[in-house]
């Protein structure tokens, strides 16, 4: 019988405690099995705190990085890369890999990296860009979008779309629940968050036991100040970053759940309120049209179209046959295309297809549909 030429898979990305999509992701996959299953050896690259303490990250991932390369057996990199900073110091480990002749699958988080690429980068940095997509064994993206826009970017092949991985959670019928809009992300203007203080502002004349929850963090001062000057202050709760359990207790208290973000990729916070049954308004941007049927399992407003977003949240409100309808629909999405055994199912075939040599079982569970076919 053929042995894989793969023995090892070196995976980069965040530290599981960190805040943020990749930490999510990450966690979802080592709660699956996927590091029991698959010789991986994970490094994280990244944390929060501060500049020396990421720094100091950094360096000892890079210095066990080249320690494994350096033991001689052949390995293939499976880098999970944002914008800016993420992507700046996941560019060094990708060429260190590629001099040493590993193949590397670039999977591309977040949303902002199509403005990172045409408005923030020089001429040369667009090249450096291209040069890791062109060169990678497989490039995952999180959405049909994303594939789209990727494909325009680089001619390589192998662009495969793979899309987050939810946990099932239990979940309450939305007439449980009480007037809570619920918000999960960064508090800040790309989040859309100001958009949405301004349409609870309008939704308190027909609902004024209407209430905001803003999980995150950010800038909480500035969000505090304009609640303040619409004359909400009373109605808005920030509570800072929450952790997994305090995420399902206010999951499990919201009425809608609410993400007005200019730019997204395929946002973990979004299929989270989703598995939970809650019904759905989000923006239409990014990889959240792959998920949201407008009118079918959430609605989608165009970013900063307060009117619009006030509507429909007025309209889930005040009819729970609606909102009821519009969660079971959510729920069901999330159960056949985004949970978590389906989903890393995908990811598997890619590392069978690339030839790493994993456990019988993962062999066992990787399906016959073919590499690079969507969800």
């Amino acid at each position: 019988m053929r042995v894989p030429p793969y023995q090892r898979l070196i995976m980069l990305g965040t530290a599981f405690e960190t805040r943020g999509g990749i930490a999510a992701v990450v966690s979802t996959y080592k709660a699956q099995g996927l590091f029991e299953r698959w010789p991986i050896d994970y490094l994280s690259t990244h944390c929060d705190g501060g500049a020396m303490r990421k720094f100091l990250t950094a360096v000892e991932a890079l210095l066990a990085f080249i320690l494994l390369l350096a033991r001689g057996q052949r390995a293939i990199i499976h880098v999970h890369c944002a914008s800016r900073a993420s992507f700046w110091r996941k560019s060094i480990f990708m060429a260190v890999g590629m001099l040493a002749k590993c193949p590397v699958i670039f999977h591309l988080h977040g949303g902002g990296f199509a403005r990172f690429y045409e408005t923030e980068c020089s001429a040369v940095g667009r090249s450096i860009v291209r040069f890791f997509l062109d060169r990678a064994a497989c490039v995952v993206v999180l959405s049909s979008q994303w594939r789209t826009w990727i494909t325009g970017v680089t001619g390589n092949p192998r662009v495969v779309c793979v899309p987050n991985p939810v946990l099932a959670v239990s979940g309450r019928a939305p007439s449980d629940r009480k007037n809570v809009v619920l918000f999960f992300g960064r508090l800040g203007r790309g989040k859309g968050v100001f958009d949405l203080l301004d349409a609870i502002a309008g939704l308190r004349a027909s609902m004024p036991e209407v209430r905001l929850v803003c999980a995150g963090d950010g800038d909480r001062e500035a969000v505090a100040k304009r609640a303040v000057q619409l004359g909400i202050d009373d109605a808005v709760r920030l509570t800072g970053w929450i952790g997994p359990s305090e995420k399902q207790l206010l999951l499990g208290s919201a009425a809608v759940f609410v993400l007005p973000s200019y730019a997204e990729g395929l946002p973990m916070s979004l299929l989270e309120a989703m598995a939970a049954g809650l019904p759905i308004v989000a923006a239409e941007v990014g990889g959240i049209p792959d998920v949201v049927t407008d009118g079918v399992n959430g609605f989608l407003f165009t970013p900063g179209d307060t009117a619009v977003l006030e509507r429909l949240l007025c309209r889930l409100m005040h009819d729970p046959e609606l909102s009821r309808r519009i969660a079971s629909a959510a729920r069901e999405t999330v159960r056949l295309r985004f949970g978590a055994d389906r989903v890393i199912a995908q990811l598997e075939e890619i590392y069978t297809g690339l030839g790493l040599a994993g456990a019988a079982g993962a062999r066992a569970r990787t399906p016959s549909r073919p590499q690079g076919e969507a969800a």
